[in-house]
């Protein structure tokens, strides 16, 4: 691996985990549906002006709505759900269980996509379901329902990424693929599309009791922008450069950062739980990634 990839991964890393930390300070002002909307909706808005800076091409070759509607799987859906998360979870908590992603993908790939569960799989998702329990249950977070129902939140998003890669195969890589920006912009469109009426109804029945101030909206860009946006971009030159497993090496680091930036920035207390339920956690995902000779 070139020493530009390394960077390219511990900046994406560092990104990714920024957003638990940007997702903290904004969902208890604005709100979890408005959260969720408003990053969709700066991340649409600033690979669109790529698009035109790049002068892309907009041809989606006839899979427009199949980019739409994995824009509702791999970004509305969790955008909600880590949102509702954020306001009762620390943003290290929700770094932690986002690694989960890979043990779900190996579950419903066996329960819906005829993928073969090998013992080590087994293994993983048992580590990963050991972390999970230790990290909920002994963390220096006192174990209430609004805990449970965070927790479980982040594992409903997990459960989508995992489906989204699944479904990426079937309804885009395997009928000709398509230029990964135009996959990141169209998702995007879907996700802003799907939350908007949400967005219009809650605020209503729901009216935001404030829409903070200048912090809040600076994280919200950087949440949107950066952390959505420019992600996807490091991250599609990451599967191009260095593969798709090799990538999925950012699921390690993801958590370090994300439990780093809520100590740094928001006091959060780090404790035992985080040591031994990230561990368990990683090795799962060690587990069930690492390359075997049949592969």
């Amino acid at each position: 691996m070139k020493l530009t990839d390394i960077i390219r991964l511990l900046v994406l890393s560092a990104i990714w985990g920024a957003s638990f930390l940007f997702m903290r300070i904004i969902a208890p002002v604005l709100g979890s549906i408005p959260t969720a909307f408003f990053r969709g909706f700066f991340a649409m808005a600033g690979l669109f002006f790529l698009l035109f800076l790049l002068r892309t091409r907009w041809d989606f070759k006839g899979k427009l709505r199949p980019v739409l509607a994995l824009g509702v799987i791999n970004s509305a859906i969790p955008f909600a759900m880590y949102s509702i998360a954020a306001r009762v979870l620390p943003a290290g908590y929700s770094s932690i269980l986002n690694a989960t992603a890979p043990l779900m993908g190996v579950v419903i790939g066996a329960l819906f996509f005829a993928e073969k569960i090998t013992l080590s799989k087994a293994l993983g998702v048992v580590l990963g379901i050991s972390g999970v329990i230790v990290l909920t249950r002994t963390g220096p977070v006192e174990m209430t329902s609004g805990v449970i129902i965070g927790a479980g939140a982040c594992l409903v998003a997990t459960a989508c990424y995992g489906l989204a890669g699944f479904l990426t195969r079937r309804w885009i890589v395997e009928r000709g693929g398509l230029d990964s920006k135009l996959v990141a912009m169209g998702s995007q469109l879907g996700a802003t599309v799907v939350l908007f009426p949400v967005f219009a109804v809650s605020s209503v029945l729901h009216p935001v009791a404030s829409w903070g101030g200048s912090g809040v909206w600076f994280a919200m860009a950087a949440l949107g922008l950066i952390c959505t946006a420019f992600a996807y971009i490091l991250y599609f030159q990451l599967i191009v450069n260095i593969g798709p497993v090799k990538s999925l090496m950012v699921t390690f680091l993801i958590p370090l950062f994300g439990v780093l930036w809520g100590a740094l920035f928001l006091g959060e207390q780090i404790g035992q739980a985080h040591a031994i339920g990230g561990v368990l956690i990683a090795s799962a995902v060690f587990v069930v990634l690492r390359p075997t000779r049949s592969s």
